[in-house]
């Protein structure tokens, strides 16, 4: 009898450890579950690296019209960071477009009528035969640049640098059919351009390259590292 008994306690003994190991595993097994789950929320909420805000490679210009602001997304040319640039803003796609301080997702023509739509007018008084003695006119800008985790947005005086410490005067120069026909790309130029959408009034064309009367760089003190995506604003001057 007594042996009858040790035989029923051994089996009853087995079957609780038996029990007692799956549910050890059955925790494991929810407590991994949890853990995914948790990190796969964090990757669903993390910014993506190639947008900034609501912009996007696929969406790459914000115009606000009752802010009087046109927004575009682009990316930083840490190139420029040590070499010198007449170019501020270019479509990626165009011919200058790996020639700019920031790398542009938004196309000349889609640019320039976003400006028009935000009630801004363009001065058109660039030519190929006056551009290096006149200065371009048209509404004028104050251009910002934020990125992801950036503590506040920059000036563009901030954000490139002028040798001569002058301040940017970027007018809407306008120049859709000079834009289309050479395929530039330009945006934003950083002298008096008769191809750039806009262009900086402060200088006339060939300031950097011809004349060598100043150099632009990227500030690589307040820009993010090379690559980084940023929104570049341009906010109508009331």
């Amino acid at each position: 009898m007594k042996k009858y008994f040790k035989l029923i306690f051994v089996a009853v003994l087995a079957l609780f450890v038996i029990i007692s190991a799956g549910c050890g595993n059955q925790t494991e097994g929810q407590q991994t579950g949890e853990q995914q789950n948790v990190e796969g929320s964090d990757q669903q909420t993390a910014p993506p690296a190639d947008a900034v805000g609501n912009l996007t490679k696929e969406n790459p210009l914000e115009v606000n019209k009752e802010e009087g602001t046109v927004t575009f997304l682009a990316q930083v040319n840490g190139k420029y960071f040590y070499e010198p640039t007449r170019h501020g803003a270019v479509f990626a796609e165009g011919g200058n477009g790996e020639k700019s301080v920031f790398r542009a997702f938004a196309d000349p023509e889609a640019f320039y009528h976003a400006l028009v739509e935000i009630g801004a007018t363009a001065g058109e008084n660039m030519t190929m035969e006056n551009m290096e003695t006149t200065n371009v006119q048209g509404d004028g800008f104050d251009v910002t640049v934020t990125w992801t985790g950036a503590e506040k947005e920059v000036t563009l005086d901030e954000a490139i640098t002028d040798s001569n410490g002058t301040p940017f005067d970027i007018r809407f120069g306008g120049n859709l059919k000079n834009a289309q026909d050479k395929k530039t790309g330009c945006l934003i130029c950083l002298d008096s351009c008769p191809v750039g959408i806009t262009s900086n009034a402060a200088y006339t064309f060939g300031a950097v390259e011809s004349r060598k009367d100043v150099e632009f760089m990227g500030n690589k003190d307040v820009l993010p590292a090379d690559g980084t995506f940023v929104a570049v604003k341009m906010a109508l001057k009331k």
